[in-house]
C-alpha cells in the first residue's frame, strides 16, 4: 500500500456542556498537543465541517492537528489554518481497507507523537480505535446525529462511536439516545453544543451582488420568495416532507414561492430518485429547485425568507445556527433542533421567538408553519431575524466552547507507547 500523503490543511471548533453526572475536565498544565482527527471526507455535512473546525481550534490555540480523510472541497479551508491532511480512504467500509487504515494511522500517531485520536464518523472510527489501542493513546468520538439501528449488526457497527474515553455529543437529546442504547456510555458522555463562526456568518458582510448571484444560479427571479432547505440529499434530512408541504402550499393558493434544496447529493442510495418521483407525483416541480451545495453559504442564507430543516432523525443544528446568525427566521423539526436552539412558541412568547418548530415527518404542521411565516409582515420577519442572530451570537459562538474542548483533550492526552 502506498504511504498516505500528508498535505497542509486546517480549521476547528466546538462547545461543551455536560450530561447526567457531568464530566468536568480537570485543569491540566498547558502543553502543545498533536491531535489526529479521523473523518470520511471533507465535502459537506456536520462531520466534515466539524473536522475543519476542530483543526482551526487546535491550531489557533498553538496545538497541532492532523486530519485523516479521503479529502474534498473543504481542503482549502483546512489548509488555510496550517493543519495537515493525511489522505486515506477513511470513508471505506471494506474491512480490508479499514484494517490497512488502522496500521497507517498507527504509524502516523507514533511518528507525529499524537496524544489524542478523535473520530467523527463510524467507518474511520473503527480504524482509529484500533490505531489508538495499538499505540496506547486516548480515543475520543463525536456524535453529530442519531444513527438508525435496524438490526443487531447496525447496533454493533454504530457502537464504535460509544467506545471513546470521552464520547462527545452535540445536544442533550442525542446524549439521552446514546446513553439509552449503550450501557456504560453515560459516564463518558460530554455535551459539546455546536458552535459557529459568527464573524463569517454576518449579514452585514453580504453584498446584494452576492445574493443576486446565488439566486441566478438557482434560476429564481427577484420577485419569488425563496425557502432554503438545508442538508445533504439523504432520507433522514426529510426533503420528502418538504415536497409534500409544498403541495399543500400550492393547494392553499400560495404563489410566488420556491424551495431551494441546498445540499450535496452523493448518489449513494435510491433516495434521490425517489425524491424526484415524489416531486413529479405532487406536481411541485415548478417550486422545487435541487440546487446542490452553495460555494457562498452566507449569501445562500441571505437569499432566503426562511430556512427549513425537516430532519427525521436527531441531527446537528449547525446549519440552522448559521442561518440564525445570518438573521434568517428558521423552521425546524423537533429532531433537527431542540427548544434551546430554536426559540419557538408555545415554549416562548411571540416577542422572543427566533423561529418555529414542528413534529418531524408532519408535512401538515410544516405547511402551517410556512404559511404563518410567509404571511407575516416584513417587520415581523426582521424582528425574528434580529433575535435569531442575537441568540446565535450569545449562545453558540466559539470562545467558551473552544476552552471546554481543549480541556477535554488536555485531561485525557497521553503520549503513544
Amino acid at each position: 500500500m502506498a504511504a498516505p500523503s500528508i498535505a497542509p490543511a486546517a480549521e476547528p471548533a466546538l462547545d461543551a456542556g455536560s450530561f447526567d453526572a457531568p464530566i468536568a475536565p480537570t485543569p491540566v498544565p498547558a502543553r502543545r498537543l498533536t491531535v489526529m482527527v479521523a473523518v470520511p471526507t471533507l465535502d459537506a455535512g456536520a462531520a466534515d465541517e466539524g473536522a475543519v473546525e476542530l483543526a482551526r481550534m487546535l491550531t489557533a490555540a498553538g496545538h497541532r492537528a492532523i486530519v485523516a480523510s479521503r479529502g474534498g472541497r473543504l481542503e482549502g479551508d483546512l489548509a488555510a489554518c496550517g493543519a495537515e491532511l493525511m489522505r486515506l480512504d477513511t470513508a471505506s467500509r471494506n474491512p480490508l481497507v479499514m484494517a490497512r487504515n488502522a496500521f497507517a494511522l498507527k504509524r502516523i500517531i507514533v511518528e507525529r507523537r499524537c496524544a489524542v485520536v478523535h473520530a467523527l464518523a463510524r467507518a474511520p472510527a473503527w480504524s482509529a480505535l484500533a490505531a489508538a489501542r495499538m499505540s496506547g493513546v486516548a480515543f475520543v468520538t463525536t456524535w453529530y446525529n442519531g444513527f438508525r439501528e435496524q438490526n443487531a449488526f447496525k447496533h454493533f457497527y454504530n457502537g464504535v462511536m460509544a467506545r471513546g474515553e470521552r464520547v462527545i455529543v452535540v445536544g442533550d437529546p442525542l446524549a439521552d439516545a446514546v446513553a439509552d442504547r449503550y450501557a456504560g456510555a453515560a459516564a463518558r458522555l460530554v455535551v459539546v453544543p455546536v458552535h459557529i463562526d459568527v464573524d463569517r456568518f454576518d449579514p452585514s458582510k453580504v453584498t446584494p451582488e452576492r445574493i443576486e448571484a446565488v439566486r441566478t444560479a438557482w434560476g429564481i427571479d427577484a420577485k419569488t420568495r425563496v425557502i432554503v432547505v438545508i442538508g445533504r440529499i439523504l432520507r433522514r434530512k426529510g426533503h420528502h416532507v418538504v415536497v409534500r408541504a409544498a403541495r399543500r402550499l400550492k393547494d392553499m393558493g400560495l404563489r410566488d414561492f420556491a424551495f431551494a434544496f441546498v445540499g450535496e447529493d452523493q448518489g449513494r442510495s435510491s433516495y434521490s430518485g425517489e425524491l424526484w418521483d415524489t416531486v413529479l407525483e405532487t406536481g411541485t416541480a415548478d417550486v422545487i429547485r435541487i440546487a446542490g451545495p452553495s460555494e457562498d453559504a452566507p449569501a445562500a442564507y441571505s437569499a432566503a425568507v426562511a430556512v427549513v430543516s425537516a430532519a427525521t432523525q436527531l441531527e446537528s443544528p449547525r446549519s440552522l445556527l448559521e442561518a440564525m446568525a445570518m438573521a434568517r427566521p428558521v423552521i425546524a423539526s423537533d429532531l433537527a433542533a431542540g427548544p434551546e436552539t430554536v426559540l419557538a412558541p408555545p415554549a416562548v412568547s411571540e416577542d422572543r421567538m427566533t423561529g418555529l418548530r414542528f413534529r418531524n415527518g408532519d408535512d401538515g404542521e410544516l405547511a402551517a408553519a410556512l404559511i404563518r411565516l410567509l404571511s407575516a409582515p416584513a417587520t415581523t420577519h426582521r424582528g425574528i431575524g434580529r433575535r435569531a442572530r442575537e441568540h446565535a451570537v450569545a449562545q453558540f459562538s466559539s470562545t467558551a466552547a473552544t476552552a471546554q474542548m481543549l480541556a477535554v483533550y488536555a485531561e485525557i492526552a497521553r503520549s503513544p507507547a
